[in-house]
């Protein structure tokens, strides 16, 4: 999927003409605009103003260089993307601009492919960051341990567009996934973008109670409809009246509570437990489960009707093994989450150790991830976390995932697809990212090629 902006204004800058005529050729063929710059104070002067967008930046440059560019504009980096063009990788040029923020660099003599396919990226990666910190933007009532919805794989980008989407209607909502993939985190974005946002958000537990207490919970009771009921109580629904109830673990609720939630999303209507009131409530739900309810169907456990009022629009979050590209983000906001908490400001995790947590199975998923994480970070007492500070807590000590009867999470699937990760990333190691040499090497085109780094989040790392 290549995501872009109409408005995407490229600054060429760099001394060479004959570079940067073709730069601007290759990029106006794409669609976009092109601002140029043949020294360091032009292209100072153009990153002024506000139009650009992406940053090809030549590091040797008269008048002030490249890195001098890079040092006084760093207020831009987070949203303007520099790519900087250097004669060797592994200079100390180089290996300097990434240090001071730069997206990525490439290396003279270039493949014009593959700044193409590099500028993309960078555009692409900068909207769908824009698109979630704007779905993610209301946040007033944000979990206080600072948990939010991230990532950039195609799974949860097509979750982050369907919130976008069902968010401003009254449609209930079904949310599936595993334990500790943020069901719970969809559901708050979910309400936060809604037209509900400033009326109450009522969370219920299903598996938390036993039926009895549960359907007080939910429907409210009178004053001595059970033993112990010794004052009137208001359930959740009518709490919720004109808001959202998210019905949490809604696989776990029983057949006779099935029957009375059902005739409530019905009509809206429902007695409290020993009344003979009908009151009527406008509520609009979120249901979410870890559980299979097709499967809990077939066996007559879930009520199919139930299910299918539930089911208004679903969305499944995928788990962890399956977006490994999302890890090291997640990772870096979970270390500067924590750094802010505990004022650690030498917080920081290691490419070896990001490595290890890149080749869990992650049977827990992102709150796994997290709990990892800030046991580490204790550990060395908020410095830098090392692979050895993760092996306490069962991470794999060896550069590949054992694959085994310990390890039954990883399926068929995951393990194909863990492979041709490794596969594809050893060959772009293998031709020094050159992109052609490497799809022929797998015997792929270059476009699946380019479809598959962006699918596992491949990068190519600076040659330090």
């Amino acid at each position: 999927m290549m995501l872009s902006r109409d408005s995407d204004t490229i600054l060429v800058a760099d001394d060479d003409p004959v570079i940067r005529t073709n730069l601007r050729v290759l990029m106006e063929s794409e669609g976009y605009r092109v601002v140029e710059a043949a020294d360091g104070m032009e292209a100072a002067k153009a990153l002024e103003t506000p139009c650009i967008t992406l940053v090809l930046l030549d590091l040797k440059m008269p008048g002030c260089t490249g890195l001098d560019v890079l040092r006084d504009h760093q207020d831009r980096l987070e949203d303007t993307p520099v790519i900087v063009i250097t004669a060797l990788g592994g200079s100390s040029a180089a290996i300097e601009a990434m240090k001071l923020g730069a997206y990525d660099y490439i290396t003279k003599p270039f493949d014009l492919d593959d700044v193409l396919f590099t500028v993309r990226r960078a555009l692409e990666q900068t909207v769908l960051m824009a698109q979630v910190r704007a779905l993610m933007s209301n946040n007033d009532e944000a979990d206080s341990s600072g948990e939010e919805l991230i990532g950039h794989s195609p799974a949860m980008l097509a979750v982050f567009k369907t919130i976008g989407k069902v968010a401003a209607t009254q449609e209930p909502v079904l949310i599936l996934g595993e334990s500790g993939t943020g069901k719970e985190l969809v559901a708050n974005a979910i309400y936060r973008n809604s037209d509900r946002a400033g009326k109450l958000f009522v969370k219920v537990n299903c598996a938390a109670l036993s039926p009895t207490l549960l359907e007080s919970e939910f429907f409210g009771h009178e004053r001595g409809a059970f033993t112990g009921a010794v004052t009137r109580r208001i359930g959740r629904f009518e709490q919720a009246n004109g808001g959202t109830l998210f019905l949490d673990e809604i696989g776990d609720l029983g057949l006779d509570l099935q029957t009375k939630l059902l005739r409530t999303l019905q009509n809206g209507q429902f007695e409290r437990v020993g009344g003979e009131q009908t009151i009527r409530v406008d509520v609009r739900i979120i249901a979410a489960t870890n559980r299979d309810l097709p499967a809990l169907i077939a066996e007559r456990r879930f009520r199919e009707d139930l299910y299918y009022r539930l089911n208004v629009v679903m969305i499944e979050l995928p788990p962890l093994r399956s977006r490994r590209g999302d890890i090291p983000v997640l990772a870096e906001h979970i270390i500067r989450t924590l750094a802010g908490k505990y004022n650690w400001p030498q917080l920081a995790i290691s490419p070896d150790a990001m490595r290890h947590l890149s080749l869990r199975s992650w049977s827990g998923n992102v709150r796994e991830l997290h709990n990892v994480l800030v046991r580490a970070a204790i550990l060395t007492r908020g410095r830098l976390i090392q692979p050895e500070d993760l092996t306490a807590d069962g991470l794999p000590s060896s550069s590949s995932v054992q694959y085994s009867s310990s390890t039954p999470t990883f399926h068929l699937k995951d393990i194909l697809a863990e492979t041709e990760r490794r596969v594809i990333q050893e060959a772009l190691s293998h031709t020094t990212w050159n992109r052609t040499q490497a799809a022929r090497l797998l015997g792929i085109s270059r476009r699946q090629l380019f479809d598959k780094i962006r699918e596992y989040g491949l990068v190519r790392k600076p040659e330090f």
